[in-house]
């Protein structure tokens, strides 16, 4: 942890103090720029914390120090949360940047692996980055004033979103174990060499720290400068909305439902649940009305074929999508009334093209779907579906129940496209579920009525009148609503739920392809799903051993 730590915060000082910054940069080689100078103004502070924010997307190595050019932060982590836990299901084998063995759960499992440790770095380094921030920041060198606590908060809240990721992977979950006793991840408040950690932590504990991280996030923004409004670049900084979002976010998965619902409520307020238009635009721009959060992701910043979109939309023009369109489960997609216009994203009647798919049933030969009786009725409806979705070259294949729901701005491109982290609907979904498990059915009702009613012209909550009625519902609903936006995975955790994609008639995934991903018991009696501690940190770090290991 400590070499990587300490040379990512450099990295970041360096390269945006040295690319914003002309009078700095005129006075001050880019070799020689020292922690003192990129803490010597609230402005440099403020260049830094831009810095902290191209580090959720960049490409890991130009980053920090052992970073890799497989991952390229939030690119890979988001989506993955629906590739481990089977919403997003693979159709045919292509295996790029190992999205596939992240499936077969050959990945997470093994603490030598790119997803282990690189989620850990990325993570403790974006700790290390806040702590620089906050520890520089509130020691009284720099007057405060309303932009230097809107940074402040920035800080806490970003220290609060890597502890939650880390403790939500490489720990039990809160309601399914121990906390006080669980061993969670170990605590990082150093902004200098050595960054030397505490212990682990336990789960209760790590959770402790993160309501103050949290709680003082939102108490610096209340006196701070506003977010500024009307572009994407604004929605990636963290502002007040965003820190009560997170709030939501963890008390929710502790079990603490009615700080989870008060804490939703506040954070969607400033953002209007989207018309069926936008919802059907890609989900590809911060822009969108109900978005808190999200990068957004510079033309100059490109990772190509190692983006959010490459791994999970169906519009990119890469070799990983136009052989393996992805697919939702077809038994949540067929729970969807056709009232509701989130069915149309998933292609439920698209011909299969594919003869290298999965389930063997690629080529008009293979097809059993009664709407194409002939070979030209079937090559039809591909050059349509192709047409209207961008789909520019042959090579591009088509599967039954593959999703348009997120796809790039330019179809057929490999332009970057910005990742959305938070949106409105999930606080309604928060509210709704922590409603529920305080056993306030009405207010339960109520807040899906709002989210529901928006999408399906014939939505009526109150026929969800028992507590395992709405759970039910809302397992339902999170499952549409969030799809591909990499929240299932800790939803299972939460709701303590396995996979099992033969049952019910079945996901569409293939056993074969699959493997160990296909069937897995549910968490509580289930270690595989803590992910492993890296290697290479029990062997530098001195606070931890062998016996530490998940």
């Amino acid at each position: 942890m400590f070499k990587n730590i300490k040379l990512v915060f450099l990295a970041i000082a360096a390269i945006v103090v040295t690319s914003c910054e002309d009078d700095f940069l005129e006075t001050t080689p880019t070799d020689a720029i020292s922690a003192a100078d990129a803490f010597a103004t609230t402005e440099n502070m403020a260049l830094v914390l831009n810095g902290l924010h191209r580090g959720q997307y960049a490409q890991s190595q130009t980053i920090f120090s052992g970073g890799d050019s497989n991952r390229s932060g939030n690119h890979y982590w988001v989506p993955l949360g629906d590739n481990l836990a089977g919403g997003m299901i693979h159709s045919a084998v292509a295996n790029n940047l190992g999205w596939q063995n992240e499936a077969q759960w050959t990945s997470h499992t093994q603490e030598t692996s790119l997803t282990s440790e690189q989620l850990w770095y990325a993570r403790y380094n974006t700790i290390a980055s806040a702590n620089a921030l906050i520890n520089n920041a509130t020691n009284g060198t720099v007057v405060e004033d309303d932009r230097l606590r809107e940074i402040i908060g920035q800080a806490y809240s970003y220290r609060a979103y890597a502890y939650l990721s880390l403790i939500q992977h490489y720990a039990k979950g809160y309601l399914i174990g121990s906390p006080s006793t669980d061993p969670g991840v170990p605590l990082l408040f150093s902004s200098d060499s050595p960054f030397s950690s505490a212990p682990r932590s336990t789960v209760a504990e790590i959770y402790t720290q993160m309501e103050s991280d949290i709680d003082s996030a939102i108490s610096y923004f209340e006196n701070a400068t506003s977010r500024s409004t009307g572009s994407a670049d604004a929605k990636s900084q963290l502002n007040i909305d965003v820190a009560y979002g997170l709030k939501a976010r963890i008390a929710l998965s502790k079990g603490d439902w009615a700080t989870a619902a008060a804490a939703a409520v506040t954070a969607r307020q400033n953002y209007p649940l989207m018309d069926e238009e936008d919802y059907k635009s890609g989900f590809n721009t911060t822009l969108l009305p109900e978005v808190i959060w999200g990068s957004n992701v510079i033309t100059t910043e490109t990772v190509f074929f190692r983006s959010y979109f490459y791994l999970i939309s169906n519009t990119f023009n890469g070799s990983q999508v136009r052989s393996n369109p992805k697919i939702a489960d077809k038994r949540l997609i067929d729970l969807i009334p056709d009232t509701d216009y989130r069915k149309d994203l998933f292609l439920v009647d698209a011909p299969n093209t594919n003869g290298s798919a999965s389930n063997g049933l690629g080529g008009y030969e293979n097809n059993t779907n009664p709407l194409y009786p002939t070979e030209d009725a079937f090559d039809e409806e591909v050059l349509r579906l192709k047409n209207i979705y961008g789909l520019t070259e042959a090579a591009f294949n088509l599967h039954p129940y593959m999703q348009v729901k997120l796809r790039n701005a330019n179809p057929g491109s490999t332009d970057p496209d910005d990742i959305i982290y938070m949106r409105s609907s999930e606080m309604y979904l928060i509210e709704a579920e922590a409603e529920t498990m305080l056993g306030n059915i009405g207010a339960a009702q109520t807040a899906l009525q709002q989210l529901g009613g928006a999408r399906d012209s014939a939505y009526d909550a109150t026929v969800f009148n028992t507590q395992d009625a709405l759970m039910d519902h809302i397992k339902f609903q999170r499952g549409v609503e969030l799809w591909g936006e990499g929240f299932l995975y800790t939803d299972k955790i939460r709701w303590d739920d396995g996979i099992d994609h033969a049952a019910n008639g079945g996901s569409g995934a293939s056993f074969v392809l699959y493997q160990d991903g296909y069937q897995q018991a549910r968490p509580s009696e289930n270690n595989n799903w803590i992910f492993k501690i890296p290697q290479a940190e029990i062997d530098a770090n001195p606070n931890l051993t062998s016996s530490d290991q998940n």
